[in-house]
């Protein structure tokens, strides 16, 4: 097996800037997941997301999201759920979003080399309290995890997501890919049924009529499972 810090420097090109001239912001992404196996079939998942930024000055997002989740197979799940999403200016509320949101996920469909390839396809309808409109959006989502050791469990994480609007409202403006955000992270197990996740994750938003922007995340993640 090639050694894992040969393969790092192109890895580590997911996460490279896209634009050299770009609107930069740096940020802090906490989240915390849980799911529970309600049955051979039925999951159950809840993950709150709280963001922070240089530019918003401080606290700007706190995303819940809800899901139930049926297997079809042995590596395909099927979700259904609502996101409950209030934005924040500096820490005083703005404005609440809700979502719709159904996903496919495909765990550990492809082996690539010593890791697995895991996919998801993730559909949103996105509405804003006091704004005219339903937003639709499409989320293709891809992630590699590659262990450090044949059997083990901390990993070496890669990932790419595109938020792909499929139409314009008075609060969602760009006709097509609107963002991306690639991850490189390290995850690892903490206690038995708990996972941490630490990385970095590069947002870049494709602005038509200004200046792209690039956002350099911290991430931090716990996720529990039952």
């Amino acid at each position: 097996m090639r050694p894992i810090h040969k393969l790092l420097p192109a890895l580590a090109l997911l996460a490279a800037p896209a634009a050299a001239h770009a609107n930069e912001d740096e940020q802090l992404w906490t989240t915390a997941s849980a799911t529970v196996k309600l049955s051979d079939r039925w999951r159950f998942s809840q993950e709150v997301v709280a963001r922070f930024s240089d530019d918003r000055d401080g606290l700007y997002e706190v995303e819940m999201n809800s899901l139930i989740g049926y297997r079809i197979g042995g590596k395909v799940t099927v979700w259904a759920g609502y996101t409950h999403d209030p934005n924040y200016n500096g820490g005083d509320f703005a404005v609440m979003e809700h979502r719709g949101r159904q996903q496919v996920t495909f765990d550990n469909i492809v082996k690539v080399g010593p890791g697995q390839l895991s996919a998801r396809l993730r559909l949103e309808e996105r509405w804003r309290e006091g704004i005219d409109g339903t937003a639709w959006r499409l989320r293709p989502y891809v992630k590699y995890v590659l262990p450090f050791r044949e059997g083990g469990k901390t990993a070496l994480l890669l990932s790419h997501e595109s938020f792909i609007d499929l139409n314009t409202t008075n609060f969602q403006r760009v006709q097509g890919e609107e963002r991306m955000r690639n991850l490189i992270a390290i995850t690892t197990p903490i206690a038995k049924n708990v996972n941490a996740e630490i990385g970095y994750l590069h947002q870049h938003g494709f602005r038509p009529d200004a200046d792209d922007s690039n956002d350099h995340v911290a991430s931090f993640s716990l996720g529990f499972s039952f």
